[in-house]
């Protein structure tokens, strides 16, 4: 009788959909990875129709009003994106579930203990919607590289020792997505019409 061999966590991760800092995606037959250092990412799956989704978050909540990028890289931001894409898709909130990773501390003076307060959001936000955390891994002074498999639930979480390459490494990504958000503006130019 021949069985089926059973998937790795590292088989996953060879032909998951990568995602960086402020991104998100929702799947049914790829996995999603993406590597943390102060980030958080949420897992959201729906078990009956086997979809699911990830995001990776770099801030809480915004820092001020009317500020678009951080808008676009907050929490807030990113689970509402991430729930109501599941729900487009035909999901049902009262059937979601969550598993979440992040938070690490990989350069202890960055953004005053960032991690921490973005894996404490994550925990209070997903509390206060009513949707179960049904596993995570947060904070300590490591980065990870997070697996997930939508269709199945699981999630594949690999902390990763931090050495100044790493660090520099996750900084930079962090660093060059804030960089890619910030466009500058022109004022607007005043038109004269003639007549």
């Amino acid at each position: 009788m021949s069985t089926t061999p059973q998937l790795t966590g590292k088989d996953y991760e060879r032909i998951a959909r990568n995602i960086h800092p402020g991104g998100w995606s929702i799947e049914s037959s790829l996995p999603i990875g993406t590597l943390l250092g102060s980030c958080v990412a949420v897992c959201l799956y729906d078990e009956t129709l086997k979809i699911g989704g990830m995001n990776h978050f770099l801030l809480p909540t915004t820092s001020g009003p009317n500020n678009d990028t951080d808008t676009i890289l907050n929490g807030d931001y990113s689970m509402e994106v991430l729930v109501n894409g599941l729900l487009n898709k035909g999901a049902k909130k009262n059937r979601l579930k969550a598993k979440a990773f992040g938070g690490g501390t990989i350069v202890s003076s960055i953004r005053m203990a960032i991690g921490e307060r973005n894996s404490a959001f994550a925990k209070e936000w997903l509390q206060r919607e009513g949707i179960p955390l049904m596993a995570s891994d947060f904070n300590g002074p490591w980065s990870r590289k997070v697996v997930f498999v939508p269709q199945t639930g699981e999630a594949f979480c690999r902390r990763i020792p931090v050495t100044q390459d790493i660090a520099t490494e996750v900084s930079k990504e962090e660093q060059a997505y804030e960089r890619s958000l910030v466009v500058p503006t022109k004022p607007a130019e005043k038109k004269i019409e003639l007549f």
